[in-house]
């Protein structure tokens, strides 16, 4: 526990150090890397593999289609 309150604390030193445009920087850098079609593919797939082991994707799903919700990802989502 300890050792994670000092990385926590120098992480928010050296961070603050940086300030707002390092900060931003990295941002930047993160989104592009996340919102790339390799990387969305690779998450899909880790997901879907996660939901068949787990049982959580078709539970989910059911769950949100039992209280009335759309998911975004759905074709029907879309439709005006």
């Amino acid at each position: 526990m300890k050792a994670f309150v000092l990385g926590a604390a120098v992480g928010y030193v050296l961070g603050a150090k940086a300030g707002r445009g390092r900060y931003d920087q990295i941002m930047r850098t993160y989104r592009k890397i996340a919102d790339h079609p390799a990387v969305q593919g690779a998450a899909g797939v880790a997901r879907a593999k996660v939901g068949e082991k787990t049982g959580l994707g078709e539970r989910h799903k059911s769950t949100a289609q039992a209280n009335g919700r759309r998911n975004a990802s759905d074709p029907a989502f879309n439709k005006s």
